[in-house]
């Protein structure tokens, strides 16, 4: 009986120590590892959806952030933007004046959406992942939130449930999903009259309901630039995630959990079209990172974007290897229509970019930077690393022999080419000559990649 006892004392206090291995405080929240799943990927699929995704209208000669159509609401309430007046011209001369933005809930029928023709589109584009905006800052969820009442897609609009529909078909598709959550609101009243109870009777609840519900693999918060993270709660919550959710072991989390936060406390860090927050380099980054872009200007659907606003499949196809080159992911926006198609031009892209994955996604997943690079760095050249193994990306076809300094010998081939690749030592490293490409022969678009084996 007495060894009895202390078996179950053993465990019970085993239990207890588990429960409690992340405190709600940022030393603690800050010392969980990013799950290796995430750093493996390097490439996933953004959505921005929702009410804003009815009118789907943004200036195009604006700086970058009055660009976004999923801001509509506010730049249209917003006098203080700097666009307010094209939003209030386009609002009025469109709908009229006396129209309401809460009005366009009942357009956004979602009817065409199928999500198992998405999840196909994301996995051949190459991504591994998906993340959703279950809510953005308009405060309309794409799930049944009983925080939302009257105010969520299945109370009304499509009368479906967007995020459970499409996080199913995903996973189907063997690809991780997760959910976009915006922290605050721009116009919920509770918010505006009292942070407090929002944070405690909305705001928690709603991310767990989330959670819980949907077991996603990446919470991805932002709209947490009004408060410190004291104010969200949200070392409280992230204890909660890592210690008792039924997504404890394989969440991955951002940095967007306060005013003080990014780049500096939570997950992995984010960079945003390029723009650079404090703490996050324009170089290499040794914490993991992930700049997210869309493939236009906007993020949410933007009709009035033409073909010169978005960025061309080479172009991508280079972000990408630039930002896996530095250590980071790329999270590449898709903006559907209201009626849920991804837009004709959008899959192309996808398509596009999941070719060139398909040749030289050896060079992508699961790599590392190559610790060697800036010293090796020359024009229109990145490098990876797997192991023994580096990869050399030239984002324009070498038209002469190349060096490659720091690697003395390897073992050298093209990723997609049948044929021989010559090479040799030189003063400045492994010389390597292109082999001669024709159009029958070419593997791949946009960019090349020499693997060297066994560097040496």
């Amino acid at each position: 009986m007495k060894k009895l006892f202390f078996t179950l004392l053993i465990i019970s206090a085993s239990l207890i120590s588990n429960a409690q291995k992340y405190q709600a405080n940022w030393e603690s929240i800050d010392s969980r590892p990013i799950p290796e799943w995430f750093t493996d990927a390097k490439f996933g699929i953004f959505i921005h959806w929702g009410v804003f995704s009815v009118p789907a209208w943004g200036p195009t000669n604006a700086s970058v952030y009055d660009k976004y159509a999923e801001w509509y609401w506010n730049k249209l309430s917003n006098t203080e933007s700097p666009v307010h007046q094209n939003f209030v011209e386009f609002h009025n001369e469109t709908y009229g004046a006396d129209v309401n933005y809460q009005d366009f809930a009942n357009e956004f029928n979602c009817d065409l959406f199928q999500p198992a023709d998405w999840a196909r589109i994301f996995r051949e584009s190459g991504a591994k992942y998906v993340v959703l905006t279950s809510k953005h800052h308009e405060g309309f969820t794409l799930w049944p939130s009983k925080e939302s009442w009257n105010w969520n897609a299945v109370d009304i609009g499509p009368h479906r449930d967007l995020a459970g529909d499409l996080i199913t078909a995903v996973r189907s598709e063997g690809l991780r999903m997760g959910y976009y959550y915006s922290l605050y609101e721009w116009y919920n009243p509770t918010y505006l009259s009292d942070v407090n109870k929002y944070v405690d009777e909305h705001m928690i609840p709603q991310l767990k309901d989330l959670v819980n519900s949907y077991k996603p693999d990446i919470i991805w918060t932002d709209g947490e630039w009004d408060h410190p993270s004291e104010v969200w709660k949200s070392t409280e919550f992230l204890a909660w995630l890592y210690n008792d959710s039924p997504v404890k072991d394989d969440v991955v989390v951002n940095d967007r959990w306060g005013a003080e936060t990014r780049s500096k406390h939570g997950g992995i860090y984010t960079t945003e079209y390029d723009l650079i927050h404090e703490g996050v380099m324009s170089g290499t980054l040794s914490h993991p990172w992930e700049e997210c872009r869309g493939i236009g200007g906007s993020f949410g659907y933007n009709r009035n974007e033409n073909l010169e606003s978005y960025s061309t499949s080479e172009a991508l196809v280079h972000i990408l290897i630039d930002k896996v080159s530095r250590g980071g992911n790329l999270l590449l926006n898709v903006g559907p229509t209201a009626d849920g198609r991804i837009p004709v031009i959008q899959q192309q892209r996808l398509k596009d970019i999941g070719d060139w994955l398909r040749v030289n996604g050896e060079a992508i997943y699961e790599t590392t930077l190559w610790p060697k690079a800036d010293a090796a760095s020359q024009p229109n050249v990145s490098y990876t690393q797997k192991g023994d193994d580096l990869y050399v990306i030239c984002t324009k076809f070498p038209g002469k022999d190349f060096s490659v300094k720091g690697v003395n010998s390897a073992k050298v081939s093209m990723l997609g080419f049948d044929g021989k690749v010559m090479s040799k030592r030189g003063s400045q490293g492994l010389i390597i000559t292109p082999p001669s490409v024709t159009p029958a022969t070419n593997p791949c678009n946009y960019a090349w990649v020499f693997k060297l084996e066994g560097v040496k």
